[in-house]
Formats: C-alpha cells, sequence, structure tokens
C-alpha cells in the first residue's frame, strides 16, 4: 500500500500539539477517538494522531478513517482560525476536532475534499472539492460557494482579498477563470450545470 505523504501545516496559531503516528503505540492512551465514529476498517490507511491539550496534558489517540487512497488527495494535519480546533485530513475526509474536548468534532461536507488553502489574513481554512469551495472561520462555516466547475477546479491566487483559479467548463471543454470575494464568498466567474449561456 502507498501511504500519501501527510503534510504539517501550522498557519494559524493553536494551543495543542499533534504528531502524526505511523503505526498505533505499542501502549495505547487512555483516551482514544476514533472519527467517525461508524466505521469499517477505520485501520486500513487511517491518520494516526497522537494529541496533547497542552505541553503537560496526557497524549490522546485520534484516529481518522481514511477516504480514498488516491495520494494526489490532501493527508495529515493543519491548525484552524479556532486557536483549540485541529483539522485531520485523511485520504480527503476533512475533520475539526475541538482538542480541549476531542468528542467534539465535525466533518467538512466535501467527500473528498482536493484541495486545503489557509488564508491568515483574513482568519479562514479553505476546502476545495471538484466544484466548490467550503470556508471555516473561528465560529465554523464561514461560507460556502455556488458551483465553479463542472467537474475539477484549480486554486491559483489567494492575494488581496480574493481567490482566483478555473474551473472546466463542459459546453467549451476548456478551464474558464472564477474570483471569489473572501469576505462573502460571493464569486464571479466559473462554470457548471447551473450556469446560464
Amino acid at each position: 500500500m502507498i501511504r500519501p505523504s501527510a503534510i504539517y501545516d501550522e498557519s494559524f496559531g493553536h494551543s495543542w500539539q499533534a504528531e502524526i503516528l505511523d503505526t498505533a503505540p505499542l501502549i495505547a492512551p487512555a483516551e482514544q477517538y476514533i472519527y467517525p465514529r461508524a466505521v469499517e476498517e477505520v485501520e486500513r490507511g487511517a491518520l494516526l494522531v497522537q494529541l496533547r491539550k497542552q505541553k503537560t496534558s496526557s497524549p490522546a489517540l485520534l484516529t481518522f478513517a481514511r477516504g480514498f487512497a488516491d495520494p494526489a488527495l490532501p493527508h495529515g494535519l493543519w491548525s484552524c482560525p479556532k486557536p483549540t480546533d485541529i483539522c485531520a485530513v485523511a485520504g480527503g475526509y476533512a475533520y475539526i476536532v475541538d482538542a480541549e474536548n476531542p468528542a467534539q468534532w465535525m466533518q467538512i461536507p466535501y467527500r473528498p475534499a482536493t484541495g486545503i488553502y489557509p488564508t491568515t489574513a483574513q482568519n479562514l481554512l479553505i476546502f476545495a472539492s471538484f466544484h466548490q469551495l467550503w470556508a471555516l472561520g473561528p465560529n465554523g462555516k464561514a461560507w460556502e460557494t455556488e458551483r465553479l466547475s463542472w467537474e475539477g477546479l484549480r486554486v491559483t491566487t489567494i492575494c488581496d482579498g480574493k481567490l482566483e483559479g478555473f474551473g472546466w467548463d463542459l459546453q467549451t471543454d476548456r478551464e474558464v477563470p472564477f474570483a471569489v470575494d473572501l469576505a462573502t464568498g460571493q464569486h464571479t466567474g466559473g462554470a457548471g450545470p447551473d450556469k446560464r449561456y
């Protein structure tokens, strides 16, 4: 089995320490969490994380079920706009966990998330799918774009309060540009079944 290279992104300040493990520890910590709770074969390609809430706290073992085996999909850990949250992504399945209370968590609706983009200036962690973008702020979901592509989008720049990229247009069989206002999630350009030609 080919294991994807794990990313460890600490763009945002955070109150926890975490380590990605290659295998489960020989002596398991007392606190253990599996995400999602009801899943078959969670060990196969799962992302194993040893989490410490603070430097002196006992570690907890977090096990995140992998979505897809495609090594091109995101896999690893990201800090979040809320300092107590941690984002774990396993084969494109993205989970947000409250590091202070790991029983509190949510899963990003994109299965898979195809890209993850921290934007510290806007205090957002942005998740891409094949069609749309979804933004996490300090208080949860900040916004979600409408469809930007028929199938597959590519982010090229994040600058001056805008995210720019290209989405594929079925009608012309080419990529078309789009721009997203990071404050609102409103966009110009792009392509998709809901666009009027």
